[in-house]
């Protein structure tokens, strides 16, 4: 599956690594993985990763992204991860490189690369960037692995999402070879501090319910100011809080972004497929897990009634 990929890693002295905006565990864990994987079986290559800054997720990057230059780019081969979209892709000059390659595990939209693999039967695109690992013989060293392993445990909701199969177990275990601390990762991944739990708190306090049991809050930018955080923090970061409700089979975490102006949707589901939803207002994603960008709250309340839609009787 991978062949294609690896030949074009093979003809590539320089090799530029991006992944998704505001970017998830995976993103990083996946972005990371590869460079150190690279690294590892291509010592004479110049390997590169870009993107803004990995925030709470640093601890896997270990440094920052790299400065790289536009002419760095000319005759590059440029590496996207975990992108399902043009749109959603950090730093766009992937479009400068010679040559494109992209992995990824999200629902298929359009050819973004000159070669993609896109498989949506891995549970996180650290485990497809595994995959190639194995697949190609390449050697695993303990930075790539525990890089990889926290894209794997964070997508696949630490093994508890219904993504996770028996390959994923089998890649993990592959992992676990290589050497890895996972108290270490266990620790910076859900260790919390009290004003992220009051943050939380305020947020709990906020959560409401259609007719048919869609939870959902709601963040005006004015609240967001009050709240001290991001947009994507207020949307991804704490969608999850409502996940464990009784009774609740889809969410919503609703956030107004002050400097666009846009409302930020970040769609879960325990068992219903709401990617059709996130796909009608101009997102995408994963059949349990998508997201969306619209114009305003009465757009965010129109989807927030076609999501209601999907649970009537």
């Amino acid at each position: 599956m991978f062949e294609a990929v690896l030949e074009e890693i093979r003809k590539a002295d320089t090799i530029i690594i991006h992944r998704h905006k505001a970017p998830d565990g995976d993103a990083i864990g996946s972005q990371v993985g590869l460079m150190h994987l690279l690294l590892d079986n291509f010592p004479h290559k110049k390997i590169r990763i870009v993107g803004e800054p990995a925030s709470r997720f640093s601890f896997i990057a270990g440094k920052g992204m790299d400065i790289v230059s536009d002419s760095e780019y000319e005759n590059a081969l440029a590496i996207i991860l975990d992108s399902a979209d043009t749109a959603l892709i950090s730093d766009d000059r992937y479009r400068l490189a010679k040559r494109t390659v992209r992995l990824d595990h999200h629902i298929f939209s359009s050819q973004i690369a000159d070669v993609e693999v896109i498989d949506t039967s891995y549970e996180s695109c650290a485990g497809l960037v595994t995959e190639f690992a194995i697949e190609c013989g390449l050697k695993v060293s303990s930075k790539a692995a525990t890089a990889l392993f926290t894209g794997i445990v964070t997508d696949s909701g630490r093994f508890r999402f219904d993504s996770t199969t028996s390959d994923t177990f089998r890649r993990t275990a592959f992992l676990l070879k290589s050497g890895i601390d996972t108290n270490f990762v266990y620790i910076n991944l859900y260790m919390t501090d009290i004003e992220t739990l009051r943050i939380k708190a305020k947020l709990i306090m906020k959560i409401r319910f259609t007719g048919n049991k869609v939870a959902y809050y709601y963040v005006s930018k004015e609240e967001l100011g009050d709240l001290g955080i991001s947009v994507h923090n207020a949307a991804r970061g704490y969608v999850n809080t409502m996940a464990d409700l009784l009774g609740v089979r889809i969410w919503v975490a609703f956030t107004e972004n002050p400097e666009t102006g846009k409302v930020e949707c970040e769609l879960r589901s325990s068992d219903v497929n709401i990617n059709p939803i996130a796909v009608k207002y101009g997102g995408g994603g994963h059949e349990k897990a998508s997201g969306a960008i619209v114009a305003d709250k009465d757009t965010a309340m129109a989807m927030l009634d076609d999501l209601d839609r999907l649970l009537e009787p």
